[in-house]
């Protein structure tokens, strides 16, 4: 199944600089959220730049480089400490807001990726499934999910057992024997239910 060509359309309707506001990482057990803003030269637009999700890691990795050559782009991340103090939601709009304000110029307007704006200094519109529309968006997509595997794998190198520089953090069974085998590292999503339910499985009272 061919996959939506995302394209500067939207972009073009508005003031300028734009930026697209993308995230990755809401889901994994492990690890940070991480968010990017990215704004694009028209006139120096990599080729390839489609919704992360579509692209095979070497092709994301080829077009984040060129992105980083080419266009203007802040990187904001939440950590899993502020994960399980405020929710993912809310640090995933917090990194949203941190990749924003780390651009290294100030967007007219920005584009977010979702249905829910986060905290700017400057106008924003939500598109929902916006990396498959908006050339901006896909764009802070791919910068998003490739800084947040390179973290992935830097963690990795410290707790090797879950293999979080294949699975990147997410439930997959090799994960989840590892969680079972070598337990909770401080680096996995205290609240997510997977390994609360882990970690206090035994501490209800014995009501038998």
């Amino acid at each position: 199944m061919a996959h939506p060509t995302p394209t500067f359309e939207i972009e073009k309707t508005l003031r300028t600089p734009v930026a697209g506001i993308d995230e990755a990482g809401r889901g994994p057990w492990a690890g940070p959220v991480v968010a990017a803003a990215v704004i694009l030269d028209p006139a120096n637009t990599p080729d390839g730049i489609r919704d992360s999700k579509t692209l095979s890691e070497k092709r994301r990795g080829e077009v984040a480089a060129a992105l980083w050559k080419t266009a203007q782009i802040g990187v904001g991340v939440s950590d899993v400490g502020e994960i399980d103090r405020i929710n993912i939601l809310q640090a995933t709009l917090l990194a949203m807001s941190r990749a924003a304000a780390n651009l290294p110029v100030r967007p007219a307007v920005c584009m977010v990726d979702g249905k829910i704006k986060p905290k700017l200094r400057c106008p924003a519109y939500t598109l929902v499934k916006g990396d498959a529309i908006s050339l901006s968006i896909a764009a802070a997509s791919i910068i998003a999910k490739t800084t947040r595997d390179r973290m992935m794998r830097e963690l990795a190198r410290d707790f090797p057992e879950y293999e979080w520089e294949r699975n990147k953090g997410y439930g997959v069974p090799v994960h989840k024997k590892a969680l079972e085998r070598y337990g909770v590292t401080p680096h996995h999503r205290r609240s997510f239910a997977p390994i609360h339910n882990m970690l206090y499985a035994d501490s209800s009272p014995d009501l038998y």
